[in-house]
Formats: structure tokens, sequence, C-alpha cells
């Protein structure tokens, strides 16, 4: 860990630190500040060997959730720094999120939305893409099952728009049981530098053209049952 950063977390200089591994967090919502993290051993996901449970294939065919990608960025990331049981702090300051609104709106970072029939919030994630990568930053629920179903989501459209790597920074036992692995420094170096120079598209799911931009049109949520036709469809 490099010494800490006292000043405007620029997006530029975020998205060089995640093209050479590296990433930051807090210590706390409050601090001023930011340290920048590159783990010895990294976690990733593989998106070909995605492991989709007989119970989450059961929850997503039910379409209890509309499954969105980048229609409420802001919540998401608001809902990822709210405490929960077992964690009453989060590494997202306001630098931090000041920094991920701006890749927002360079197009740089997006976010699953997992809505209940009520149309609130059920659950979310965000992370930042450069090339064939997707760094996944934090996830959250609200509703059982809501995070689970929106990386469900997330795992679908990496892989229809060409993506070769999910990067979930560490490895937890959550992680694992959807077939979450940990990479050695070098190997995760490999990995990534092969990721950053695919075209990958992360809109491919949508049918949007190549040249649209997410802010050129809406895009419609996508159902539970199409997420687990693709998701066994690469099993």
């Amino acid at each position: 860990m490099s010494p800490p950063l006292k000043s405007r977390l620029d997006p530029d200089v975020l998205l060089r630190a995640y093209a050479s591994g590296i990433f930051p967090m807090a210590d706390r919502s409050d601090s001023p500040d930011v340290f920048w993290v590159e783990p010895r051993r990294r976690g990733v996901l593989p998106l070909d060997r995605f492991h989709l449970s007989r119970s989450l294939a059961k929850v997503l065919k039910s379409e209890r959730f509309e499954l969105t990608a980048d229609r409420a960025f802001d919540a998401v990331l608001a809902g990822c720094a709210e405490p929960v049981p077992g964690r009453t702090e989060t590494w997202i300051n306001p630098m931090i999120a000041d920094a991920y609104r701006e890749l927002r709106r360079m197009g740089q970072a997006h976010s699953i939305e997992a809505w209940s029939e009520d149309g609130t919030l059920a659950g979310g994630l965000y992370g930042v893409r450069l090339g064939g990568a997707f760094f996944g930053e934090s996830m959250f629920t609200r509703v059982r099952d809501g995070s689970k179903a929106a990386l469900a989501a997330l795992v679908a459209r990496l892989k229809v728009g060409g993506f070769t790597l999910l990067d979930t920074q560490f490895l937890t036992d959550h992680l694992a049981s959807f077939g979450g692995q940990e990479l050695t420094a070098r190997a995760y170096r490999a990995q990534l530098s092969t990721a950053l120079g695919v075209a990958a598209d992360f809109f491919a799911l949508d049918g949007l053209s190549p040249g649209m931009r997410p802010a050129d049109t809406v895009s419609g949520p996508v159902s539970g049952k199409r997420i687990v036709q693709l998701l066994t469809q690469i099993s």
C-alpha cells in the first residue's frame, strides 16, 4: 500500500490505477483521504465457470426481480455504502463516491439493479470497465437474493459483451459459491493485460449499436428467464 492521497481523486488517475492492477479504499466513510491496494492474491470470477445454483435459477425464473443496468447508479452507490449487520463502517468515502460518479458520466463505471415488484431497489452492484475487464467494486442487498440476482445479470451481460475478466478484488466465501477463485498477483496481471486489449461491449445484451452511448437511449430491463438461458448456455 502506498501513502494516503490527500486531494481530489482524479478519474483519469483512477483508470490508470485499475489498468495497473490497483484500486482505492478509505478507512472510514468520513476519512479525508484514500489509500491504494494491490492484493497479493486477487479474487476473480471466471465468466465461463459461473455457478448458477438451482435455487438462484428458480428465483430468476420467477421474475421476482426486474434487472436493469445504469438506471440508478447513485442509488446503488449509496446502497453499497450503507451499514449492514456485522459491518458498521464503509470504505466508500465522499472522495471515492465523487470519483466513481465521474467515471459513470464518462461511461467507464456501471451499475446493475435488481428491483422488487413494488418498484423499490432490492439490491445491486457497481464497478468499472476497461477494455474486456470489469472491476466489481461493491454490492448490496435489501431483499433476499437481490444482490445474487444482480450478480447473475452482470455475468450474463459481460459474457454476451465479450468480456474476459471479472475482477472481484478479494475472494469471499460468498463469491466462491459462485465459482470465484484466487490468483497470484503475477497470474492476475497476465489476465488483466490480455483483457485490456479486448474490445468488449457492456451494452451488447441490450441490442444497442456499437457507437450508441448510454445517454442516447434507455435500455429496457432484462428478464430473469433470459438471464438463466444465457448462463445455462455458458456453463
